[in-house]
């Protein structure tokens, strides 16, 4: 059984967050919801507003979860999209951080929708990737990353893969948009859980 975090910020999209979450735990893995504070707020809460007005109450808030990683890393670390809920959770150091630290540990790292360009990118783990995001989002990594230099460094090598709903390189998993939710996350199982756990999943709730 792997250990998931999925990061919760307000204005994460819903679909893309829950249905990853609905379908690893289907397929018996360990799934943890973190609650990641907005921008400039040091409010302590589970409860988590998404960009369509349905809010979810997670397992833990950011900073519980942080003492407990201090011991080990999660498996795999997934980051929806939405906004302003990526750019909440670009804004946090520590998320950055822990990329990095899984990216080191060729664990694996999962974001859709904005989050690939609005938080992967700037922790550097794009550069030599193929990845994917939502239409045109890759064209502002300046913005994202800081400035055009710093894009450049961050993501140098990479290059995006357009009109598909996920791409995986490597130990990094990216997703287009909302659209494209199950896919990638019948992907993300697969990864985890295997080609066997993924045909039962798929099967038993009756998929296209």
């Amino acid at each position: 059984m792997s250990k998931i975090a999925v990061f919760l910020a307000p204005g994460f999209e819903e679909i893309e967050a829950l249905t990853s979450v609905d379908y690893l735990r289907r397929a018996g893995e360990d799934v943890v919801t973190v609650s990641v504070p907005g921008v400039d707020s040091s409010e302590i809460t589970s409860v988590v507003p998404g960009a369509h007005g349905i809010s979810v109450v997670t397992d833990q808030v950011l900073k519980d979860f942080a003492d407990e990683s201090e011991e080990s890393l999660p498996d795999a670390v997934f980051f929806p999209g939405g906004l302003p809920g990526a750019t909440n959770l670009a804004a946090c150091e520590y998320l950055i951080d822990l990329i990095q630290f899984m990216e080191e540990s060729g664990k694996l790292v999962a974001a859709m929708c904005a989050s690939p360009a609005i938080v992967l990118s700037k922790s550097g783990v794009l550069a030599g990737r193929k990845w994917t995001c939502y239409p045109k989002m890759n064209e502002n990594l300046s913005e994202y990353c800081g400035s055009a230099e710093k894009a450049a460094e961050l993501t140098k090598g990479s290059s995006v893969v357009e009109d598909v709903p996920f791409v995986f390189d490597k130990n990094v998993l990216t997703g287009r948009g909302p659209g494209t939710a199950e896919q990638f996350a019948m992907e993300f199982v697969r990864i985890l859980a295997g080609e066997a756990t993924a045909k039962k999943v798929h099967d038993g709730s009756c998929q296209r």
